[in-house]
């Protein structure tokens, strides 16, 4: 199975001050492609609808998530939130395969865990520095428990993770979804899934390729 490709639509340019990220339309944005099981041979049972979008200045992405068990305990910013439920972004400057990237995770709650990440992808020691909070970020959530949905959502700027550097066309990246049901087990959905036995998302041969807008 190949990685997939996405060229990304632009984003509405107001979209730049928003105050809410969650009061934007992000329907404007065409969703993706059902995320489907990490080991790629099912869509996930507890679907996501993925939109994501950028220009020269920023990437958004935003996640609408059926879960009918919504549940989270964490509270605080970089606390291990993958270990429950979450939506994830791990993304990667260039065309190439990274041995460096960015993570970003946001639980339902709306907690926040952003690191930078340095992955051999030999088998080596995976280096994870939740020290580095990104600058610029934001980030929000919402939970619908009646409707049986949450959704999460970020604004990365890119200067926010290159500084200075103009940012390139060509990304390298993934999306993710952890879903923890209390009483069955836990479902690992990708948008390009990483084919690997466990389950397991620091597969960066598995990311596909991001397009930014001119």
């Amino acid at each position: 199975m190949t990685s997939l490709q996405l060229q990304l639509p632009p984003i509405p340019s107001h979209w730049h001050d928003a105050v809410d990220l969650l009061d934007l339309d992000w329907s404007v944005l065409p969703s993706l492609p059902a995320l489907r099981h990490y080991h790629g041979r099912a869509s996930a049972q507890h679907q996501t609808v993925l939109r994501a979008g950028a220009d020269q200045q920023a990437f958004a992405v935003h996640f609408q998530c059926t879960d009918p068990d919504i549940w989270a305990t964490m509270s605080e910013r970089d606390q291990p939130i993958y270990e429950e439920e979450v939506v994830e972004l791990f993304l990667s400057p260039g065309p190439d395969i990274p041995t460096d990237y960015f993570e970003f995770e946001i639980n339902p709650d709306g907690v926040l865990f952003d690191a930078r990440i340095h992955n051999p992808g030999d088998g080596g020691r995976v280096i994870v520095d939740s020290a580095w909070d990104c600058p610029g970020i934001r980030w929000a959530a919402a939970r619908h428990d009646a409707a049986n949905q949450w959704e999460a959502c970020l604004y990365l700027p890119w200067a926010g993770l290159l500084g200075s550097a103009p940012p390139p066309r060509i990304w390298r990246g993934n999306f993710y979804r952890i879903e923890r049901p209390r009483e069955a087990s836990a479902e690992f959905s990708c948008w390009s899934p990483t084919l690997v036995e466990p389950a397991n998302f620091h597969v960066p041969a598995r990311f596909g390729t991001l397009i930014r807008p001119d």
